[in-house]
């Protein structure tokens, strides 16, 4: 027997109310339920659930039933809102790329759709849909990235930068950031920023470079050698080209060997204005303070347990520890003074240096042939 079309609630109301009306006229239930068309127990049934309402109630009751679905819904979407949220939440998504990875996460992890993890993460659509399309060369620019960080560790972004430029990459520092960052490659800390000592009437005592042999700056940096043994290292600075003139590396240095230093730079890049250092043993004896004097120069002595007004060669050995002594075991003495003069003239030579536009503070010049009869000249190149 087919069954019959569904009654709304109310088709049922009336009906019931027309049952009422028949066996108030007279008529027996079993008569009343025949001229409805339906069975007695589907009449039961029906007086069960809407007897004793009138059809005004009957539509009160169908605008809370789905007023409540409304709300029902309106909580599972915020409780799953949440899920995806909590789902979410390792690590900021601030770029597409991450959002997108935390899109196709929460889809497989928590069976969303695609529509709803984007509209609850933020991210549009089109920008889920469409897979990011590299450069032609993103594999070869990352590969240089990740051998040059190998190679100098303690470099940022920024510097391999400027060395796959002087490389021949036509890149910029973004790009470059970008792939940086994807391969979580860690940019080294930067130091914290000294103060400056300034006297009472306000004027900050610094002799600053204006000009190339205007001043000079050395200062002692220590170091052992596998067998615990220590070795010491005289650092000679120029502050205005932020050139390092000079490493000397021996088990002792005196002042005898100070005037030595110097005597070999003096003639090979002419004699300096001022020579800036602090107040050690070796800088401040008469031997030194005369023979100085003796060839024109002047000293410039910072004040006691003041570093930062010697910042410049300071600076020089925090980047001399950092990149090469704190990553280097010497087993012995010369070991340690070939390695050191080799990484002095990578950093003359090499090394870009974020104050002078990451250019390094000597370049090598080499002779380029001429060109069309062109006399031949002197052009700067990077090795």
């Amino acid at each position: 027997m087919a069954r019959g079309k569904a009654h709304t609630p109310e088709e049922i109301v009336a009906k019931l109310r027309q049952v009422e009306v028949l066996v108030g006229q007279g008529k027996s239930v079993a008569e009343a339920v025949r001229s409805i068309g339906v069975t007695e127990p589907t009449y039961y049934r029906w007086r069960t659930e809407f007897g004793g309402l009138k059809l005004d109630q009957v539509k009160r009751l169908k605008e809370l039933e789905r007023e409540n679905a409304r709300l029902r819904k309106a909580v599972s979407d915020l409780t799953l809102e949440k899920v995806i949220l909590k789902e979410a939440a390792n690590g900021k998504m601030v770029s597409p790329a991450r959002r997108r990875t935390c899109v196709e996460h929460v889809v497989r992890e928590l069976g969303v759709s695609e529509r709803q993890a984007c509209r609850v993460l933020g991210q549009h659509r089109s920008t889920q849909r469409k897979a990011p399309r590299g450069a032609g060369d993103e594999i070869r620019l990352t590969a240089d990235i990740i051998e040059l960080a190998k190679r100098y560790g303690r470099y940022g972004y920024r510097r391999i930068t400027a060395l796959l430029r002087d490389a021949g990459w036509t890149v910029n520092r973004k790009r470059v950031e970008r792939i940086w960052r994807q391969e979580g490659l860690r940019v080294p800390q930067r130091q914290p920023k000294r103060g400056r000592l300034w006297l009472a009437d306000g004027s900050c005592i610094r002799l600053r470079p204006e000009r190339l042999r205007q001043v000079w700056a050395y200062d002692f940096v220590e170091d052992r050698t596998r067998d615990g043994r220590k070795f010491r290292m005289l650092c000679v600075v120029d502050e205005f080209t932020r050139e390092a003139l000079a490493i000397r590396a021996a088990r002792k240095l005196s002042s005898a060997d100070v005037i030595d230093v110097l005597a070999d730079l003096f003639l090979a890049h002419g004699t300096p204005a001022h020579i800036r250092s602090d107040q050690g043993p070796e800088f401040i004896a008469e031997v030194v303070k005369a023979w100085i004097a003796g060839v024109g120069a002047k000293t410039a002595y910072i004040e006691k347990a003041s570093p930062w007004e010697n910042g410049y060669v300071e600076s020089f050995n925090g980047k001399l520890r950092d990149e090469l002594l704190n990553g280097e075991v010497f087993n012995t003495l010369r070991e340690a003074q070939v390695l050191i003069e080799e990484w002095r003239q990578h950093y003359n030579r090499v090394r870009p240096h974020s104050s002078l536009g990451y250019r390094p503070p000597a370049p090598e010049t080499v002779a380029m042939p001429a060109l069309c009869g062109a006399s031949a000249g002197l052009v700067a190149v990077i090795h």
